[in-house]
């Protein structure tokens, strides 16, 4: 017999059943239909089912579902709202998706390293995707994506900042 957890998906409460030894992953893909988190390996070595728990990376294959009750899922599919974010709009200015199965991943530490620093580096962008795999793209692309998108999060708290003025 399962047990209910409740916890919120992308800014929606949920309360669903789970089995003691399920997946976040295979809560998220089969019992809420949000299949943009890709399954690759399983045994957290690729990234591509990087998710954010109360606004930290964490890889879903590996989290109990019974550990999220009471916290808060950022899924890919809760990155944007109603058009493209700047690092996914980023993404696909630089040809940064090819196959796109890592691209979710990518996208998320992205958003955190963003979150966290507004200008980083090109070694912080490498340190902060370190862990997520990619066999299209060579991650050149991918890292030049990141630095777009961190200039057009600038460029936009600017233009917000002399709206307010």
């Amino acid at each position: 017999m399962g047990e209910i957890i409740e916890f919120t998906v992308n800014g929606l409460k949920r309360r669903i059943e789970v089995e003691p030894n399920e997946l976040l992953i295979n809560v998220i893909r089969g019992k809420l239909g949000l299949t943009g988190t890709k399954y690759g390996c399983g045994i957290g070595e690729c990234g591509s089912c990087t998710v954010l728990i109360d606004g930290e990376p964490a890889l879903s294959c590996l989290t109990l579902a019974i550990e999220v009750d009471g916290r808060e899922i950022v899924t890919i599919e809760g990155i944007a709202e109603n058009e493209l974010n700047h690092i996914q709009e980023a993404f696909l200015d630089q040809g940064a998706v090819q196959c796109g199965f890592c691209t979710p991943g990518m996208i998320i530490m992205a958003k955190y390293l963003l979150n966290k620093k507004r200008n980083p580096t090109e070694k912080e962008i490498k340190e902060h995707i370190k862990g997520n795999l990619c066999r299209c793209t060579g991650y050149i692309n991918i890292i030049k994506a990141i630095k777009e998108a961190a200039e057009k999060m600038q460029n936009s708290n600017v233009k917000a900042i002399s709206k307010e003025l």
